[in-house]
């Protein structure tokens, strides 16, 4: 579908992965270990409600309905691997990436408070947000990752996504491509996965569980 607005984006930052120094095997925006396991997976019905919003926003673009639902807000937000297990090292189809919140402004911006890093290594990130079609949208987002022992940049990231907003607009699911540069601007890696979240309301409450779960 033809662009809708083209308001500058942004997104789900805080980066999410973590980036491997090509020598010295230590990682940008979060401890290595969290790329080595033992990992946390996620709740297999994420991926059967992915399918149902799919379904319902195909059906709800077929009769022509304008939605009311806004991309603005706060949401509690998962971040997921999926095509990496050629990765060093090998990170399983399911595995959790990263979880957090993150809050999507009317004027095209974003910002985002990961739960899976540490401050030492950055764990919030800004980033911009453009509407692309009916109730999907694309963010685009640049973070910087530092080492949490001598406080340098460790890594340069590009964070890239793809996301549809459920009909109700609370929730949204999409997917992510992550590219990460060492401070002289030579790739060091390449990460790709899904995300999900639910909206935070007046009436949301802190979750029992770290992860979000939707």
């Amino acid at each position: 579908m033809k662009a809708i607005s083209r308001v500058f984006s942004a997104a789900v930052g805080t980066v999410i992965f973590s980036a491997i120094f090509a020598s010295s095997a230590v990682a940008g925006c979060g401890d290595l270990s969290s790329l080595q396991g033992p990992f946390q997976f996620v709740d297999p019905k994420l991926e059967a409600q992915a399918f149902v919003q799919r379904v319902a926003n195909a059906n709800f673009n077929e009769r022509g309905g304008l939605p009311n639902a806004s991309i603005t807000g706060m949401w509690r937000f998962q971040m997921i691997s999926k095509g990496n297990t050629g990765h060093v090292p090998s990170i399983p189809d399911g595995a959790l990436i990263d979880f957090g919140y993150a809050h999507w402004h009317s004027d095209g911006t974003e910002v985002i408070n990961s739960g899976g890093h540490s401050p030492a290594s950055a764990n919030w990130c800004m980033g911009v947000w453009a509407q692309t079609g009916f109730l999907t949208y694309e963010i685009n987002h640049f973070p910087i990752a530092y080492n949490p022992t001598t406080g340098e940049i460790a890594n340069y990231i590009n964070f890239r996504g793809q996301i549809t907003l459920s009909p109700s607009g609370d929730s949204y699911t999409g997917t992510f491509t992550l590219d990460v540069y060492d401070p002289k601007g030579n790739q060091v890696d390449h990460l790709t996965g899904t995300m999900v979240a639910t909206r935070i309301t007046v009436d949301s409450t802190l979750p029992t569980s770290i992860p979000a779960n939707p």
